[in-house]
């Protein structure tokens, strides 16, 4: 029944936009993606800026940091942001408009089984694993760390918006063809593009976003990325575990939090770090 509803639900808006191809594919992978980004991120933007609710703000991972953030960087973080989407990403899309044509199957008028967009999403996620592993561990190579990928590890403890803070080349590369890429060699729909796109956008941000909410995905791998830059390069921890990437992390009280919060109670509290030495 629900499969009917979509399938419907998509017709009449094929229908409403005329088979107009290319307008379709701008709003389902610029425009619902973009949504999903700023909507998620504008809910944790109000926490950053005044702290509050309190409900966000006691799961802050690095207590103590961006408490509140400072408004100079923020600005220029979200702005950085805007010009990664629309000067960068949005111009992307057009050959992938027409590499997903030369599929003939992105505009189809029958939607995908939701099974066939499981397997799809498994694949688009190993893809991305892959591509983002590595080209995030090449940019830590001393010579582009420092002309390119430094820029977006001037947070060490980052927020949300922080996740496309990033020099143009590295937003190409790293962040937005890893993620292209998996879309692209199966032929998606763009049902199933729009989808994905705006899954990792959200993901992404909740990985930089600087709270361990319940039951929201563990952000304390990347976080732990930024505070010591030369651990957990990856996005799901496979490639790192055998690379050997993830020692230092699993030593830590960090690993142990890296897990679904289940309860209400801050995992900074019932995992706390232990005290100093003086």
């Amino acid at each position: 029944t629900l499969g009917n509803f979509w399938q419907t639900a998509w017709l009449e808006f094929y229908d409403h936009m005329e088979g107009d191809e290319w307008t379709i594919f701008l709003i389902g992978a610029a425009l619902v993606p973009a949504l999903a980004f700023w909507g998620f991120n504008g809910i944790l933007l109000v926490a950053d800026i005044t702290g509050k609710p309190t409900f966000i703000t006691r799961y802050r991972i690095q207590l103590g940091k961006n408490d509140p953030v400072d408004r100079k960087k923020l600005w220029k973080a979200i702005y950085t942001a805007l010009g990664n989407q629309f000067f960068v990403s949005f111009p992307m899309l057009v050959p992938m408009f027409y590499i997903m044509k030369w599929w003939e199957n992105t505009f189809s008028k029958e939607l995908p089984t939701f099974q066939w967009f499981l397997v799809e999403l498994s694949i688009f996620t190993v893809v991305e694993e892959i591509l983002f592993y590595y080209t995030h561990r090449l940019a830590h190579h001393p010579v582009l760390y420092k002309h390119i990928h430094k820029k977006h590890h001037e947070w060490t403890a980052p927020i949300g918006v922080v996740s496309i803070y990033a020099h143009p080349i590295e937003h190409i590369v790293s962040n937005t063809l890893p993620v292209m890429t998996g879309p692209m060699i199966m032929g998606s729909h763009i049902v199933s593009v729009s989808a994905w796109f705006s899954i990792a956008l959200v993901t992404t941000s909740i990985s930089h976003c600087g709270y361990h909410l319940p039951l929201l995905p563990s952000p304390e791998f990347h976080d732990f990325h930024h505070l010591k830059f030369n651990q957990c390069y990856g996005v799901l921890g496979v490639l790192d575990f055998l690379h050997g990437t993830d020692k230092m992390f699993r030593q830590t009280k960090a690993f142990e939090r890296h897990k679904v919060l289940l309860s209400l109670t801050p995992l900074s509290e019932s995992i706390p770090e232990p005290p100093k030495k003086e």
